[in-house]
């Protein structure tokens, strides 16, 4: 059976995506299973990972750069002048271009999607269960990339550790109301087909705190659909969620 959300698949290195209005980079990075900082590195793009519908994003991964104190100093001129050495002309910086839509300014749902880094968290030593429930639909590393746990219309969805919310909103097809939550520099957890999100993007949760209530958006009955992606790519969450 085909996952209804298996555009999330990844694309052929070196494909193209435009950014649509409500995306971020969190958000595309999770539709095609890739890892945000390698996303945005292979993409020139620095925290806080703004980015504007209309611009083109190349689906490819690179190794984020690593920065040295060596390298930091030499870039911020810090180093000396030795006397009767040529120095060489300062290279003048490159100015950004930023590709934008030719569309009307952006209103209240604002065009420029800014996520800030979320504080990079220890590991996860405990996880909690996201709510109440069976699970009714295991994982699947070909068409499903998550659990689905049924329920009541309004059961509380809770953070299972604590983190910061890096997406909240409907742009991803067949999963509804959704939340991402980044933990760490390594985990990510999705929440979806919620009726109600009770979190804003760029909102410090804790874990247990309720994020959202149960809902039936994106799909046929009452569920919540759950997911734990480790550097982009998904994992069982029975692997890691306690026995119950």
């Amino acid at each position: 059976m085909e996952d209804r959300h298996s555009r999330s698949t990844p694309q052929s290195p070196g494909s193209g995506y435009t950014v649509q209005r409500g995306d971020t980079l969190y958000s595309i990075a999770f539709r095609y299973g890739l890892d945000y900082r390698r996303l945005a590195a292979g993409n020139g793009i620095a925290p806080p990972y703004t980015i504007y519908p209309g611009q083109r994003l190349q689906l490819r991964e690179v190794d984020p750069p690593v920065r040295t104190a060596s390298a930091s100093n030499t870039r911020s001129g810090a180093g000396a002048a030795l006397p009767g050495v040529p120095q060489p002309a300062p290279t003048p910086a490159k100015t950004p271009v930023v590709t934008k839509p030719s569309s009307k300014p952006a209103t209240t749902d604002s065009a420029t999607r800014t996520v800030a880094a979320a504080p990079t968290g220890g590991p996860v030593k405990t996880w909690r269960w996201p709510t109440v429930g069976k699970v009714i639909r295991g994982y699947s590393s070909t068409v499903h990339k998550g659990i689905d746990i049924s329920g009541r219309s309004g059961d509380p969805v809770e953070a299972v550790a604590a983190g910061q919310v890096v997406y909240a909103g409907t742009g991803i097809v067949g999963l509804g109301e959704l939340i991402i939550i980044k933990h760490n520099d390594v985990y990510l957890s999705a929440y979806g087909h919620n009726s109600r999100l009770l979190v804003a993007e760029g909102t410090t949760v804790k874990a247990g705190q309720k994020i959202a209530e149960k809902g039936n958006t994106g799909t046929d009955k009452v569920q919540l659909h759950f997911e734990i992606r480790k550097e982009g790519k998904p994992i069982d969450p029975l692997r890691v969620l306690p026995r119950r």
